[in-house]
Parts: C-alpha cells; structure tokens; sequence
C-alpha cells in the first residue's frame, strides 16, 4: 500500500483529495491500494488508522459524467444498503462524485460460472428483486432515455457507427412503440448486472456492488440484461422468471426477449462513444463489436415478431 501524501499519477491525487475531503478521516495517517476490475473508473482499498475496517473507495473515471448521475447511484447505494443484499455506505462527497463504503472482507466478485448453481443464482435473483421492490430513485431512466443519450453522444463525437445502423434503430424503435403502449414496471433497477456486480463469500450469499447506472427502469430489463450476462440456457432463464414472478408467462417472456435486444443495443453504443472518450485501458470496440451482434441475433430471431406482438 501507498502512504497518504505520495501521489503521483492523476487518479491517486483524485484518491488523495476524497480522503482529506472525509471529515472523519482528516489529520489521520493512511494508506492505500488499487482494486482491478473496474472498467468506468479506477477503485481503491483504503486503509485508515485506528478505523474498525478498511475502504473501498470510487473515483469516477473521465467522461463518465455523460452516462452517470453520482446523486442517484448514491441514492441506489443506500436503498441497497438498507435490503441487506447491498454494502454498507460510509460517505459520500457530492463535489467529487465520490462513494465510500466497508470494504467487505472474505467476499469475491462472482464469475458466471457461479451462476451454474441453483442456489446462487436464485439468491441473485432475490437480491435484484429486493432492491427491485425498494421505493423510487430519485431518477427515471429508460433504457429508452439510455439508447437515445447515447445515440446523440455519438453524434455529437462523431463516433463511428455499424453499417446496418438504420435497420438496427428501426428495430429499437418497434420494440420501443410495443412496450410503451403495453406500460412500463418502472422499478429501482441496477441497469448493470455484469457477473462481477456480485459479491460471493464462502456460504454462498449474495452483495449487489455497483450502482452507477441505477435507475427507475422496467424490471423486465433488469432481468434481460442480466440473463444476457449469464448467457443462461432458456430452460435456466425460465427457472429464474418462475422464481421472480411466481409463474413463467408468456407476456413476461417476451418482454424479456425485446428487451435483451435493447440492452446489448444500448451497451453496444455505449461502448461508441467510451471508444472515443475513456482513458482506461479496455477494448471497447471489441466489446461493443459483440453486443451488436448479439442484438442482431435477438432481432432475427423468428420469434421477434410475435415478441412484438405478445408484450
């Protein structure tokens, strides 16, 4: 670990400021020490004498201010927090963006492979519906308003676009027409349920980590993005819907489907647009070059149609 006071690259001065900027930290000695795994902003275990725990701290990456209200993903922290599946939240300082929680000792991102078996996977569903169930964020965020905040970020950069960029936001805008006029479940919703947003320990319990792109949004998209994640089997898929609804139904099945089209489309320009803006060290073109093609392969699926129609 680094001792506080010998920064030297940009994102440990950004460390530096927020803990001075804790006033229960000031004038204490401390430490610290990257965490790997972030993709948006770089993450940080910190150490603070005397303190009963270590930090986890989370310094907001360049332009992540485009697709990221900090208030909210604070405000989702704590409604979190407050279900038990969340981490406890020690600070927050507002001016830097900046999240402070209990840095969970014995517990470990989850792979996909630990979603092959049965227990964690329905406590994960679990937990996504327990903060599902909490009261409303402090902000509406459609994967609507996602796909078209993007689509104008990529504009605006001149960020490149697939060849079949017109079909792809015809497609988009059917899905878009059938759900609205059916209603949106508008719940708290993570909006980012990669298999590393799980925290595992031993027993096998389940954290939610990581609520920067949280939102009112349909639970149906909560649930799509995730399967995406997981590349779950149909019949697993199933086993997870029958779990959170108590029966599988068919409008819930293709509301699923439309709206896993729309969550590879939405990171697929996401990944656009981080393309031309990030500084962190990841392939987004490579990334976002996948999630189109898995949006393509739902959007010419033979059922598409039908999944248009029973939603």
């Amino acid at each position: 670990m680094k001792t506080l006071g010998t920064a030297q690259t940009p994102p440990e001065q950004a460390l530096e400021a927020a803990i001075h900027g804790l006033p229960e930290w000031r004038g204490k000695a401390a430490s610290y020490a990257p965490v790997s795994g972030g993709i948006s902003n770089t993450n940080w275990r910190v150490h603070i004498a005397g303190a009963p725990c270590d930090y986890f701290v989370k310094i907001p990456g360049t332009g992540t201010e485009m697709f990221i209200r900090r208030d909210t993903a604070h405000d989702a922290s704590l409604k979190a927090a407050a279900t038990g599946y969340g981490v406890p939240v020690v600070g927050y300082l507002p001016e830097q963006g900046v999240e402070i929680f209990e840095f969970i000792e014995g517990w470990r991102p989850a792979s996909n492979r630990d979603f092959l078996e049965r227990d964690v996977r329905l406590g994960a569903a679990r937990g996504l519906k327990a903060f599902n169930s909490q009261g409303s964020l402090i902000q509406t965020k459609t994967v609507f308003d996602m796909i078209d905040e993007h689509y104008r970020q990529v504009r605006e950069l001149g960020a490149s676009t697939p060849p079949d960029h017109d079909w792809l936001t015809l497609q988009y805008q059917r899905a878009r027409q059938a759900l609205e006029a059916s209603g949106l479940d508008l719940v708290p919703c993570m909006n980012d349920t990669l298999a590393g947003n799980f925290m595992l320990n031993q027993a096998g319990d389940i954290r939610l980590v990581d609520f920067e792109y949280a939102s009112n949004n349909d639970r149906h998209y909560e649930l799509a993005l995730w399967f995406g994640e997981m590349f779950f089997p149909e019949a697993l898929e199933l086993e997870v819907i029958e779990d959170y609804f108590g029966a599988v139904r068919p409008r819930d099945v293709a509301r699923i489907k439309l709206h896993k089209a729309l969550a590879d489309l939405k990171w697929s320009t996401w990944a656009m647009v981080q393309r031309a803006v990030s500084s962190l060290e990841f392939d987004y073109y490579k990334y976002g070059f996948w999630k189109h093609m898995r949006a393509r392969s739902v959007m010419r699926n033979s059922q598409w149609e039908s999944w248009l129609r029973q939603v």
